[in-house]
């Protein structure tokens, strides 16, 4: 049987958090695309960690963790991740990483940031994590797989070919000094006996361990509106956030999956570029409070650092987040963070040219779009730890039933606080 977790906005919904709780009744957890440019916040027993790359069921000793096929592998940060990891007394995790994986290069990273500095005020407000280079590479051709680092003349001779059309970009384009492939080639073959004891096929396990019977838990990276195809573009991610991607980055044949989960925030979030559409957007005080208030330590990205644009739940953005993801069912978090405000916003429509719509548009007429709003009445209390639906104030769970009503897709999850068992479960009224 296989679940997908996947975000249904711009990331930044909660994911880690659910697919952390999950995980305990689930035997594999596999990252199935993305890098380390964005993060999972999770809080358990151990504490609290922001994970970049390594899979959320890291924490349980009788998981399976992967890193797919699909993923864009950084070693020296899935290395450093590890040992933070065990540094703060929680045992290593069983884990697998693809044979079939690729590898972002320092000139990956090197590469975006000379591109984001080339762009200037048009810059896409990219993390600088080299994923927009890697992929490119990818499906250019000229990426290095994991295999390859056992590969030696193979390795030599695919390096030594990327590094010198790295150079020439550098040099004539950015006017910035090249990387020297020699040492480079050296620095992987250290990082090959590093992972080496996880390196494994991923293909074969998995399917194996659907032949079997296990329970496989898909982990998603940021959201819908991030997806290169479906998404805010050119705003979006270079790889595929969707959850139909996990049939290619984790190597799960499609007539397996069984339940898509998406996760949306009770408000919502943005971390990225100010040019990029955000309908929703709450700012002034009003938004600093939010912001302040939003998350388990305010709204502020677990990878970069940087505050995150915040605003009201955008139901036309959500509704048409989890249509593209196939969303059997919604999570929905952070509904303790609103218990301050006598009214609450909801983003029912758009209003573009003169015209109210309730579906989600393509790129260029979203930046037309101005919000329209219904308003519902707070709840002003503190519902932080709840873990019986029943005794949500009965503003809450209206509030829950009208986003329900309004994504048309059952909300069977709602969360009272950051903390894996901060949770409560309803029936759905769809």
């Amino acid at each position: 049987m296989v679940k997908a977790i996947v975000g249904a906005n711009w990331g930044d919904e909660g994911k880690g958090k659910i697919t952390d709780m999950l995980a305990e009744q689930s035997d594999v957890v596999i990252r199935f695309q993305g890098g380390a440019n964005a993060g999972h916040t999770i809080i358990n027993d151990f504490g609290r960690f922001a994970l970049h790359i390594l899979p959320s069921g890291s924490f349980y000793p009788h998981i399976t963790n992967i890193i797919g096929n699909g993923v864009a592998l950084d070693i020296k940060k899935l290395v450093n991740e590890l040992k933070s990891l065990t540094d703060q007394g929680v045992p290593a995790p069983n884990m697998i990483v693809s044979d079939r994986a690729q590898l972002l290069m320092p000139y990956h990273v090197l590469q975006d940031t000379y591109e984001e500095e080339r762009l200037g005020g048009k810059a896409f407000g990219s993390t600088k994590s080299g994923i927009a280079p890697f992929y490119s590479d990818k499906y250019a051709k000229t990426g290095i797989q994991v295999c390859d680092l056992f590969e030696e003349d193979r390795l030599r001779q695919r390096l030594f070919a990327a590094v010198e059309r790295k150079n020439l970009m550098f040099d004539y384009l950015y006017h910035k000094p090249g990387v020297d492939a020699e040492e480079l080639f050296q620095e992987l073959l250290e990082y090959r006996e590093l992972i080496r004891p996880y390196v494994g096929d991923v293909a074969t396990f998995v399917h194996n361990a659907l032949k079997e019977g296990k329970t496989i838990l898909l982990e998603g990276q940021l959201g819908s509106m991030k997806d290169p195809d479906l998404g805010i573009f050119p705003m979006t991610t270079s790889s595929h956030t969707l959850a139909g991607f996990g049939t290619v980055g984790a190597c799960v044949p499609p007539t397996a999956f069984e339940e898509v989960i998406a996760v949306t925030k009770a408000y919502s979030s943005c971390v990225g570029s100010k040019t990029e559409p955000f309908v929703s957007e709450l700012l002034g005080e009003a938004g600093d409070e939010l912001r302040r208030r939003g998350g388990d330590k305010g709204e502020f990205g677990a990878t970069t650092g940087r505050p995150r644009r915040v605003g009201w739940f955008d139901a036309v953005a959500t509704k048409y987040g989890c249509m593209v993801q196939g969303a059997t069912t919604v999570a929905l978090t952070c509904l303790d963070v609103l218990g301050y405000l006598d009214e609450i916003k909801v983003v029912t429509g758009y209003e573009i040219d003169g015209e109210v719509t309730t579906s989600f548009p393509t790129p260029g007429k979203l930046e037309r779009a101005k919000p329209v709003f219904t308003t519902l009445p707070g709840w002003k209390s503190n519902i932080r730890g709840i873990t019986n639906y029943d005794d949500m104030p009965e503003n809450a769970k209206k509030y829950v039933d009208f986003l329900e009503s309004q994504i048309e897709t059952p909300i069977t999850m709602v969360s009272s606080g950051p903390k894996r068992h901060e949770m409560t479960f309803r029936t759905s009224k769809l």
